[in-house]
């Protein structure tokens, strides 16, 4: 095997044994803190604690339909999104869930493209909160994001379904609970509320889709806390 080889498979090998080691990952929108895989099941954000109003590097996000990528090491995984404008998010029971819960059944990439947010929060920079809950119970990172007008229509190539990883729409209190609030969403509620899948990357992967009618089902479930 030649040196040029040989490299490439060490690095190929480096980045399987961290996905390997690591509870999950986001690919996109990219997370404001270091990467700490034990730090992951601490709260708000897995470890570290963002500071809003000193982020000056944030992603936009699109309020009438954005991606969000993850990567689970877990058979199966609950995800939870959420957000804040609260400067210090550590210190904030202000949660706002925008999307309906979704539980993503086989390990590996899942792609959720189409999240909508209200569009009162046009222009406002917020604490995006990705919270999954699996096996080892809750686990947390976070994005920074500003929120603009309109849908992304070029959904991020990291954004895929991993072939076999599929999602449906779903019930979890736990995780509910996590935004102090006794208000639902019968939206939220409702499993498979319209969730289909389309091709994907090009690693063969599948990306979950919201059909029009799922999209307009859950784009109202949003809580308030």
């Amino acid at each position: 095997m030649s040196s040029s080889h040989f490299s490439l498979s060490l690095a190929a090998t480096a980045t399987l044994l961290l996905r390997a080691t690591a509870h999950f990952t986001v690919a996109y929108p990219p997370t404001v803190g270091p990467f700490d895989d034990d730090g992951e099941s601490t709260g708000p954000c897995g470890g570290y604690t963002p500071d809003l109003s000193s982020l000056n590097d944030t992603t936009s996000f699109h309020v009438g339909g954005d991606a969000i990528a993850t990567y689970s090491t877990h058979p199966q995984t609950e995800w939870l999104f959420r957000v804040t404008t609260d400067a210090e998010p550590a210190r904030s029971s202000n949660w706002t869930q925008i999307w309906g819960v979704v539980q993503q059944t086989g390990p590996g990439n899942y792609c959720t493209p189409a999240v909508t947010v209200p569009e009162s929060y046009v222009g406002q920079k917020a604490i995006l909160g990705i919270v999954a809950s699996g096996l080892d119970g809750f686990l947390y990172q976070c994005s920074a994001v500003t929120f603009v007008e309109g849908t992304n229509d070029d959904v991020p190539s990291i954004c895929f379904n991993k072939s076999g990883v599929t999602g449906t729409f779903t019930t979890d209190a736990s995780l509910s609970s996590q935004l102090d609030s006794s208000t639902t969403s019968s939206a939220s509620e409702t499993p498979n509320a319209g969730i289909a899948v389309r091709p994907g990357s090009a690693e063969g992967g599948l990306i979950g889709v919201l059909t029009t009618v799922g999209i307009m089902m859950v784009a109202g479930a949003f809580i308030m806390v």
